[in-house]
Protein backbone atom coordinates (compact mmCIF):
# COMPACT_ATOMS: atom_id res chain seq x y z
CA UNK A 1 0.00 0.00 0.00
CA UNK A 2 0.93 3.51 -0.92
CA UNK A 3 0.00 6.85 -1.88
CA UNK A 4 0.95 8.06 -5.58
CA UNK A 5 2.32 11.09 -6.40
CA UNK A 6 -1.08 12.28 -7.43
CA UNK A 7 -2.38 12.28 -4.12
CA UNK A 8 1.11 13.32 -3.01
CA UNK A 9 0.89 16.32 -5.40
CA UNK A 10 -2.14 17.11 -4.97
CA UNK A 11 -2.19 17.52 -0.84
CA UNK A 12 0.75 19.61 -1.28
CA UNK A 13 -0.36 21.92 -4.02
CA UNK A 14 -3.73 22.38 -1.19
CA UNK A 15 -0.94 23.30 1.01
CA UNK A 16 0.65 26.00 -1.02
CA UNK A 17 -2.22 27.22 -2.12
CA UNK A 18 -4.18 27.25 2.26
CA UNK A 19 -0.60 29.10 2.89
CA UNK A 20 -0.19 31.95 -0.09
CA UNK A 21 -4.55 32.10 -0.44
CA UNK A 22 -6.51 35.05 0.31
CA UNK A 23 -7.34 38.10 -1.13
CA UNK A 24 -5.91 37.36 -4.44
CA UNK A 25 -5.87 34.19 -6.71
CA UNK A 26 -2.83 32.01 -6.75
CA UNK A 27 -1.19 30.90 -9.89
CA UNK A 28 -0.82 27.14 -10.94
CA UNK A 29 2.74 28.83 -12.39
CA UNK A 30 3.45 29.46 -9.20
CA UNK A 31 2.83 26.27 -7.27
CA UNK A 32 4.62 24.86 -10.04
CA UNK A 33 7.73 26.58 -9.13
CA UNK A 34 7.75 26.36 -5.86
CA UNK A 35 7.15 23.07 -5.32
CA UNK A 36 8.36 21.49 -8.51
CA UNK A 37 5.67 19.84 -9.73
CA UNK A 38 5.24 20.09 -13.41
CA UNK A 39 2.53 22.57 -14.65
CA UNK A 40 0.54 20.28 -16.71
CA UNK A 41 -0.05 17.61 -13.98
CA UNK A 42 -0.93 20.60 -11.75
CA UNK A 43 -3.52 21.74 -14.39
CA UNK A 44 -4.97 17.98 -14.45
CA UNK A 45 -5.28 17.42 -10.64
CA UNK A 46 -6.93 21.20 -9.94
CA UNK A 47 -9.27 20.29 -12.70
CA UNK A 48 -10.69 17.17 -10.67
CA UNK A 49 -10.60 19.51 -7.42
CA UNK A 50 -12.18 22.07 -9.10
CA UNK A 51 -15.00 19.24 -10.17
CA UNK A 52 -15.05 18.40 -6.20
CA UNK A 53 -15.98 21.56 -5.25
CA UNK A 54 -12.80 21.69 -3.61
CA UNK A 55 -10.78 25.48 -5.21
CA UNK A 56 -12.54 27.66 -7.57
CA UNK A 57 -10.99 29.61 -10.34
CA UNK A 58 -10.45 33.03 -11.55
CA UNK A 59 -9.62 33.39 -15.36
CA UNK A 60 -8.19 36.24 -17.29
CA UNK A 61 -4.91 38.14 -16.27
CA UNK A 62 -4.66 38.12 -11.91
CA UNK A 63 -6.42 34.85 -12.35
CA UNK A 64 -5.43 31.26 -10.64
CA UNK A 65 -7.06 29.61 -8.19
CA UNK A 66 -8.37 30.06 -4.12
CA UNK A 67 -9.77 27.69 -1.63
CA UNK A 68 -13.99 26.85 -1.91
CA UNK A 69 -13.74 26.19 1.68
CA UNK A 70 -12.95 27.16 4.69
CA UNK A 71 -9.46 25.48 5.44
CA UNK A 72 -11.26 23.90 8.43
CA UNK A 73 -14.02 22.62 5.82
CA UNK A 74 -11.46 20.95 3.82
CA UNK A 75 -9.05 17.67 4.81
CA UNK A 76 -6.98 15.44 3.18
CA UNK A 77 -9.33 12.91 2.77
CA UNK A 78 -11.30 15.09 0.86
CA UNK A 79 -8.38 16.03 -0.96
CA UNK A 80 -6.80 12.40 -2.11
CA UNK A 81 -10.64 11.38 -2.85
CA UNK A 82 -11.09 14.34 -5.28
CA UNK A 83 -7.57 13.05 -7.54
CA UNK A 84 -9.13 9.32 -7.27
CA UNK A 85 -6.26 8.09 -5.32
CA UNK A 86 -7.03 5.15 -3.46
CA UNK A 87 -5.55 4.13 -0.74
CA UNK A 88 -5.98 0.41 -0.21
CA UNK A 89 -4.18 -1.88 1.41
CA UNK A 90 -5.88 -4.78 0.24
CA UNK A 91 -4.16 -6.65 -2.22
CA UNK A 92 -8.10 -7.17 -4.32
CA UNK A 93 -9.09 -3.30 -4.14
CA UNK A 94 -11.93 -4.32 -2.14
CA UNK A 95 -13.33 -6.73 -4.57
CA UNK A 96 -12.73 -9.71 -2.30
CA UNK A 97 -11.37 -11.95 -5.08
CA UNK A 98 -7.35 -11.99 -3.97
CA UNK A 99 -6.80 -15.76 -3.22
CA UNK A 100 -8.03 -17.47 -6.33
CA UNK A 101 -11.10 -15.20 -6.78
CA UNK A 102 -11.79 -15.82 -3.31
CA UNK A 103 -11.25 -13.79 -0.18
CA UNK A 104 -7.88 -13.78 1.55
CA UNK A 105 -7.74 -14.74 5.37
CA UNK A 106 -6.25 -10.90 6.51
CA UNK A 107 -9.27 -9.37 4.09
CA UNK A 108 -10.54 -7.92 7.41
CA UNK A 109 -7.62 -6.91 8.44
CA UNK A 110 -6.53 -4.80 5.57
CA UNK A 111 -10.45 -3.48 5.02
CA UNK A 112 -9.90 -2.29 8.87
CA UNK A 113 -7.09 -0.66 8.10
CA UNK A 114 -7.83 1.46 5.30
CA UNK A 115 -11.12 2.52 7.73
CA UNK A 116 -8.30 3.60 10.05
CA UNK A 117 -6.18 5.90 7.18
CA UNK A 118 -9.10 7.09 5.99
CA UNK A 119 -10.44 8.40 9.77
CA UNK A 120 -7.02 9.51 10.20
CA UNK A 121 -7.07 11.58 7.12
CA UNK A 122 -10.60 12.87 7.42
CA UNK A 123 -9.43 14.42 10.85
CA UNK A 124 -6.38 16.17 9.38
CA UNK A 125 -8.08 19.52 7.67
CA UNK A 126 -5.81 21.96 5.58
CA UNK A 127 -6.13 24.80 9.02
CA UNK A 128 -4.30 22.24 10.71
CA UNK A 129 -1.78 21.55 7.95
CA UNK A 130 -1.31 25.60 7.73
CA UNK A 131 -0.88 25.66 11.78
CA UNK A 132 1.55 23.19 11.93
CA UNK A 133 3.68 24.85 8.96
CA UNK A 134 3.20 28.20 10.54
CA UNK A 135 4.84 26.79 14.02
CA UNK A 136 7.66 25.17 11.89
CA UNK A 137 8.48 28.74 10.46
CA UNK A 138 8.25 30.25 13.92
CA UNK A 139 10.51 27.73 15.54
CA UNK A 140 13.43 28.06 12.45
CA UNK A 141 13.00 31.90 12.65
CA UNK A 142 13.35 31.64 16.45
CA UNK A 143 16.31 28.97 15.77
CA UNK A 144 18.12 31.83 14.00
CA UNK A 145 18.37 34.95 16.21
CA UNK A 146 21.51 35.22 17.83
CA UNK A 147 21.87 34.07 22.13
CA UNK A 148 21.52 36.83 24.14
CA UNK A 149 24.61 36.89 26.37
CA UNK A 150 24.22 37.88 30.06
CA UNK A 151 26.55 38.78 32.55
CA UNK A 152 26.93 37.94 35.95
CA UNK A 153 26.92 40.85 38.57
Amino acid sequence: MRLTTKGRFAVTAMLDLALRGGKHPVTLAGISERQDISLSYLEQLFSRLRRHELVESVRGPGGGYYLARPLDQVTVADIIRAVDEPIDATQCGGNENCHHEHRCLTHDLWTGLNAHIYSYLDNVSLASLVAKSDECKAAVVQDRRPAKMTLAA
